[in-house]
């Protein structure tokens, strides 16, 4: 890897020191007991030009010499039914499919497990999460959203949008689902090989890449970052409804996302282990951050408008409420400052339904046994996915 010698560009900046000292970054800290400081930043900052070349040989060798629902169906046969030493495909093909068929010395099944349960447990609460705080929260980090600008993602529509980290949450949070061949482990590889396909388009058509200021696309150090949203700002989240965990659900959480970014090719150092280490590693990297654009604000609205536009609810005042209280969420979790950049709308009693939220998850927790909650979460969860796949699947969203 070259080594490009970079500082902290924002740690100035007035939305990086309210964000740490007064915002949710605090919180953060206090969370997670992390020792913020820079004394690690150059061992992280070259990933901000870092990809993973074993994704984009094999998009060269497989995606780029046939059409693409041919290429899409030949991975598929390799990721089912696994690639050995001996077979006739691709030699980035081989590598690729070495590294995620060899389960590393450090998986623990038993943490996935607990890491799933937790996933399933907190029902509808993981989903507000996912949406309301993990996905609209880095809209506000501006370079971080440069490749859905240049890949034209608000042309597809954030119902779509939605559908497909949904899917993927849901399928990668399941039990045994990233076993080799499994679902989980399936949709793991294709989101690796839609990002170097993503990043080989941008490279290729989108001439405005300003790579010295914004990384490479789609880099390592950002992919980091993302899957931070997805253990650490997920969990804080849940903790702000309400939810409770045990040190092993939190652990499994980590544990859980730490072999999933292994399988998407996101380098080992990266994948922090628990809550102390994601808050140290996530605190260098929003360094290099600055704050929403009017791109961010475009994505931000696009995701606040998806209730109404979203056929699954019939009537337009089911609509209306349904975006109502995802606007009440979203200022209950992100810090007021970051609201305003991404220009989210005043609304009415919006800590109304977080509030009653926490007191029914005080309630539920001593009335409802685990596992009977895990059960139902996972019923839940897996309905709205559904309802979203029907919907993109089968009306006129591109």
């Amino acid at each position: 890897m070259e080594v490009t010698i970079i500082q902290p560009r924002f740690n100035d900046a007035p939305h990086f020191r309210d964000f740490w000292e007064k915002g949710n970054g605090k919180q953060l800290i206090e969370f997670s007991g992390a020792e913020v400081n820079f004394k690690d930043f150059q061992k992280f900052s070259p990933y901000f030009y870092h990809v993973d070349e074993v994704g984009d040989a094999v998009v060269k060798d497989v995606y780029f010499t046939k059409k693409f629902h041919e290429a899409s169906r030949e991975i598929e046969e390799y990721i089912r039914n696994g690639v050995s030493e001996a077979d006739p495909v691709p030699q980035s093909v081989k590598e690729l499919f070495t590294q995620t068929q060899q389960i590393p010395e450090w998986l623990d099944y038993h943490l996935l497990k607990s890491g799933a349960e937790l996933c399933m447990r907190s029902n509808l609460d993981s989903l507000i999460s996912l949406r309301d705080y993990c996905l609209i929260g880095g809209y506000d980090y501006a370079y971080l959203n440069k490749p859905l600008t240049a890949t034209e993602a608000l042309k597809k529509g954030a119902v779509k949008r939605l559908s497909e980290t949904l899917d993927f949450w849901v399928n990668a949070t399941r039990y045994d689902a990233l076993e080799l061949h499994a679902k989980g482990y399936e949709f793991a590889i294709k989101t690796r090989l839609i990002h170097s396909y993503a990043r080989l388009s941008i490279k290729k058509h989108y001439k405005q890449w300003d790579a010295e200021n914004w990384g490479e696309p789609i880099n390592s150090w950002d992919m980091m970052a993302t899957y931070i949203g997805f253990s650490l700002v997920f969990l804080h989240s849940l903790q702000k409804l309400g939810n409770t965990f045990s040190v092993e659900e939190e652990k499994g959480i980590f544990h859980l996302w730490k072999y999933v970014g292994y399988l998407l090719g996101i380098p080992e150092p990266l994948l922090p282990d628990n809550k102390k280490q994601a808050t140290e590693y996530f605190y260098l990297w929003t360094s290099m951050q600055p704050p929403s654009d009017k791109d961010s604000i475009l994505l931000a609205h696009s995701l606040l408008n998806e209730s109404l536009e979203n056929p699954i609810l019939k009537f337009k005042f089911q609509r209306k409420n349904l975006r109502y209280l995802h606007i009440c969420c979203t200022w209950f979790l992100l810090d007021d400052e970051v609201c305003k950049r991404l220009q989210v709308p005043e609304v009415s009693n919006r800590n109304l339904f977080p509030k009653a939220k926490i007191l029914f998850n005080k309630i539920y927790d001593q009335l409802v046994s685990r596992n009977a909650r895990i059960k139902r979460g996972n019923k839940d969860q897996m309905k709205v996915l559904e309802d979203y796949l029907r919907i993109t699947k089968t009306s006129n969203f591109h």
